[in-house]
């Protein structure tokens, strides 16, 4: 595995990026943001991501990573979420390293945000199945099982009491419905004891912004699982995009 590596976390409002060491998982210069531009169609966030790399000067002989927030399989892109639908069904990695330059290795956002945590934050070290969620407008998963990823979860689209889940359990949910902290912590309950059900984890982890008031929700969980907030917040993207780059080829 590569000491260093670039990563790029593709999301609807901004596109971000630094250089991470990969022996500590710490950005290695200030991360730089710029808007997702809009219409967020691939080639245009391409040139975005392609403007952002070369801010950071002679980065050449570093794997890059790039998240997005969709399904990726193969390289391709299969679903649309925050972005432009003309991402569904695109050949994305091809393109991106046309527009860079360079190879490059693409995978979904909450996959990034897993492994992140995995290799570096709060389930680092943890053996058998450790489940990420990223709550935020919807709910993103990742699912590692003895430090490998298991990719494309996608369980914030169970079926839970007949909803959607990330419909109910989203942060975005709690907003729109103005939930207090504890009926918010009773929709949290039954989606990750679903998921305790469906897949006997180790260690769930909780990503995501509202990760920062973990301690205004998750004592209103009662699963049999540890539950724990992220450590690796904002940077969790950057940071298992850039880890993934430098493996998954090998």
């Amino acid at each position: 595995m590569a000491d260093m590596a670039f990563g790029i976390d593709i999301g609807g409002s901004g596109v971000k990026g630094a250089p991470v060491d990969l022996g500590t998982g710490e950005l290695t210069a200030e991360r730089v943001r710029l808007p997702t531009p809009l219409p967020a169609t691939p080639k245009a966030v391409a040139r975005t991501a392609a403007k952002l790399l070369e801010s950071f000067g002679d980065t050449a002989g570093l794997p890059v990573g790039i998240t997005v927030p969709s399904v990726v399989t193969h390289g391709i892109t299969r679903s649309a979420a925050n972005i432009d639908k003309k991402w569904i069904d695109c050949a994305a990695e091809d393109l991106l390293a046309d527009v860079l330059g360079r190879p490059v290795s693409l995978l979904n956002d909450a996959d990034a945000a897993g492994l992140a945590e995995s290799c570096y934050g709060a389930a680092k070290g943890q053996p058998g199945l450790v489940i990420v969620t990223t709550l935020g407008t919807g709910i993103g998963t990742a699912m590692i099982y003895d430090g490998v990823l298991m990719p494309n979860s996608e369980l914030g689209h169970l079926e839970i009491d007949g909803f959607d889940a990330e419909a109910r359990a989203a942060a975005s949910a709690r907003t729109k419905e103005d939930l207090s902290w504890p009926a918010y912590g009773k929709r949290l309950q039954r989606y990750y004891q679903t998921l305790e059900l469906l897949f006997t984890p180790d260690l769930i982890v909780v990503g995501g912004g509202i990760s920062r008031n973990s301690d205004k929700f998750l004592p209103y969980l009662n699963l049999s699982t540890p539950i724990v907030p992220a450590q690796l917040r904002n940077q969790a993207g950057i940071i298992g995009a850039a880890r993934y780059a430098a493996t998954h080829r090998l």
